[in-house]
């Protein structure tokens, strides 16, 4: 699968669109990931738990958008965006949407 953040894909043809693809995970925080980022914040420097679990949450997103774009005959997604919301104070959303295309 070839995955773009522009509309076209370099030395490739777009055949058939297929379509809008997403792809979303809703993840809460750790309490204990909340202590240490407490304590980064105290000290300074990246705050490496939420860095991985945001990490984490995008790849899984993209996984999910991967697979329905698959199970509509698609090779390729263009025009790749993503999206991050507070859905409540502890959790966020991480959304990524595009469009299903063949390309040859």
């Amino acid at each position: 699968m070839i995955l773009s953040t522009t509309e076209t894909i370099c030395g490739k043809d777009i055949t058939k669109q297929l379509g809008l693809v997403r792809g979303n995970t809703i993840r809460a925080r750790h309490i204990g990931r909340d202590i240490m980022a407490g304590i980064r914040n105290i000290v300074g420097g990246e705050v490496e738990e939420y860095t991985k679990l945001m990490a984490e949450s995008r790849e899984q997103a993209i996984d999910r958008m991967v697979e329905e774009a698959q199970k509509m005959g698609a090779n390729a997604i263009v025009g790749i965006k993503f999206s991050t919301t507070e859905v409540m104070g502890r959790a966020a959303e991480i959304l990524v949407y595009g469009t299903a295309v063949v390309v040859e």
